[in-house]
């Protein structure tokens, strides 16, 4: 079946079309717990205890899933089934000993009951289409989407639930969200309930609420130092670097984070130089499309060679800081005058 947005699964749930089979995929966390929410909610509170059942199939045989999914519901109209982790759809190993009749799952979802809603909450970045299992699950079930958003859908998701809400944003506090969140969704409705009681009075999220209330990551901190770094700016870097200690981030995870950034640049780069578009390179590299973004408007200013060189100086400071007792800053500034003069 096609694929449908939460949106649409809403008004699906909230009519008469309910269906047998859903398998909803993607790694969006508040996605994936709104959805869970939308389904359980279709069974009447006072019914859910005998007519909703949760299988964690790390756990629990799919077989004991399955003889929930063939009873009839108790009292009500529909038998709520939710599937979690059903890590055969896709080609991972599981450490998990639980021995899983997937046949009779297979025969299953080819003639599901009327009565029951069997849901699989599969939060993987891709399943495995070769098996059969995989194949006939997503022809018969309804696909639901619950895929990392861009950072344009995820503006205008926020957007509408603050409109909903009854406030709205005052000049450029979303764009500082966004910058402080990463375009994460889960982290901006997070940061959505404090601003909006915080504005409790006029309804108007400011610049300097965001600031004052959504803590800046240390991925967005480190971002600046890569572009103080490229930008061959050693003071602007070196004071970077010893803000983010002063804060008591160990020096092992604010270079492990540099580093990654730096690997996500290049790779980025060379991807980019292939001709592959922003939405296949987050697919491809498995990070959210707002980084990707990011990182294409960085690359266009410094060479690969400028990248590689930074990349190496910073895989050197963690071989460092693992087998010495030398200064970290002392470490980062001696990489910021060898990095610089190598690029002069």
């Amino acid at each position: 079946m096609a694929t449908m947005k939460i949106a649409e699964l809403t008004r699906q749930l909230a009519g008469s079309n309910i269906q047998p089979l859903y398998l909803v995929t993607g790694t969006e966390r508040y996605l994936l717990n709104q959805i869970r929410a939308q389904f359980k909610a279709i069974i009447p509170e006072d019914q859910a205890q005998m007519n909703v059942g949760s299988y964690n199939m790390v756990q629990t045989p799919v077989a004991v899933a399955l003889d929930d999914a063939m009873a009839m519901p108790f009292f009500g109209e529909h038998r709520l089934v939710i599937i979690d982790e059903p890590y055969f759809l896709t080609g991972e190993k599981s450490k998990s000993k639980v021995d899983h009749d997937l046949d009779a799952l297979l025969k299953f979802i080819e003639h599901p009951e009327t009565t029951t809603i069997l849901v699989f909450f599969a939060p993987y970045d891709k399943l495995d289409n070769r098996k059969k299992l995989v194949k006939t699950l997503k022809k018969v079930a309804v696909n639901v989407d619950a895929s990392p958003l861009s950072e344009r859908d995820a503006r205008q998701f926020v957007e509408q639930q603050v409109d909903h809400d009854g406030y709205k944003f005052g000049p450029g506090a979303l764009d500082t969200l966004i910058q402080r969140t990463g375009a994460d969704l889960s982290l901006m409705m997070a940061a959505l309930t404090k601003l909006e009681l915080f504005a409790v009075q006029d309804h108007v999220m400011t610049t300097v609420a965001v600031t004052g209330l959504v803590a800046q990551s240390l991925d967005d901190n480190v971002f600046d130092l890569v572009n103080a770094v490229l930008g061959r700016n050693v003071k602007r870097a070196v004071s970077l670097y010893h803000d983010l200690l002063a804060t008591g981030e160990e020096p092992l995870r604010i270079n492990a984070v540099l580093v990654s950034q730096f690997r996500l640049l290049l790779q980025v780069k060379v991807l980019a130089s292939r001709g592959l578009s922003q939405g296949s390179l987050a697919g491809q590299l498995k990070v959210h499309p707002y980084r990707v973004k990011l990182a294409l408007q960085s690359d266009r200013h410094f060479s690969q060679r400028d990248l590689s060189r930074a990349f190496l100086g910073l895989i050197n400071i963690e071989t460092q800081l693992k087998q010495t007792q030398d200064d970290p800053e002392l470490l980062f500034n001696l990489f910021m005058l060898q990095f610089t003069n190598q690029a002069a």
